[in-house]
């Protein structure tokens, strides 16, 4: 199976997770980007189910609607018992790289008061150590040229995004990213809060303080569902 496919499957695997363990009547959190968006079109024909869906993004927003999903306010709802998301890596312990498109910060809103986070991939993003896949880092745009200068200490390469026509990619929330490379994170739940720390600093694309519960990762052999202990 190529890429597109193990989205898919993922997609529907998750889908499947939710009617299994979410109950009909609830608020389900979604995530951004393309596996995402095959979890919404295998949801889709079982939207009746629930009460509606939280949403990380705009363009998750949008996605959504087109499939005759209510998108309430994470501020409307009371409990989220599930959110579903994909990620750019993960490694063993659950912790991840996210925010390749743009919407980490809404993320890890949304993750963050989840009470199971379901971690959607296909298997080439799994690894050892983190660090491979650039770090995003959404920034305050006025604290860029600060934020990169720290960066650089840690001895790592900040690169600002930008769109097709060299402007600055410009978030949801209205704020810039920084694409960090260079680096190998042995230790992520320590830099997510060092950099987290960091004045202008919205929030970085690190999710190892609320890390993955679940993986269900898409292989050439099928779903593997990989669950993952609390951090100690």
């Amino acid at each position: 199976m190529n890429q597109d496919e193990l989205k898919r499957l993922v997609g529907e695997a998750a889908a499947d997770y939710v009617l299994k363990h979410v109950p009909d009547g609830a608020v389900i959190g979604v995530g951004t980007g393309s596996t995402a968006n095959c979890f919404i079109d295998a949801l889709a024909s079982h939207k009746d189910r629930y009460l509606g869906a939280v949403s990380s993004s705009v363009a998750t927003t949008a996605r959504l609607q087109q499939h005759g999903i209510r998108v309430l306010d994470l501020n409307e709802i009371d409990s989220l018992p599930i959110y579903v998301d994909g990620a750019d890596e993960i490694d063993a312990s659950g912790a991840m790289i996210k925010g390749g498109g743009g919407a980490l910060t809404r993320e890890k809103i949304v993750a963050s008061v989840s009470e199971v986070f379901v971690c959607i991939a296909d298997a080439s993003k799994q690894v050892d150590v983190l660090g491979q896949f650039p770090l995003p880092i959404e920034v305050v745009p006025m604290a860029r040229t600060a934020i990169g200068r720290r960066i650089t200490d840690l001895g790592a390469v900040p690169v600002l995004r930008v769109r097709q026509d060299g402007t600055p990619y410009i978030t949801d929330n209205g704020n810039e990213i920084i694409d960090v490379k260079g680096l190998q994170i042995r230790d992520p739940r320590t830099l997510e809060a060092t950099i987290n720390g960091w004045p202008g600093v919205v929030t970085v694309g690190l999710f190892a303080l609320r890390g993955a519960n679940v993986c269900l990762l898409g292989t050439a052999s099928g779903v593997e569902t990989i669950r993952y202990l609390p951090p100690q």
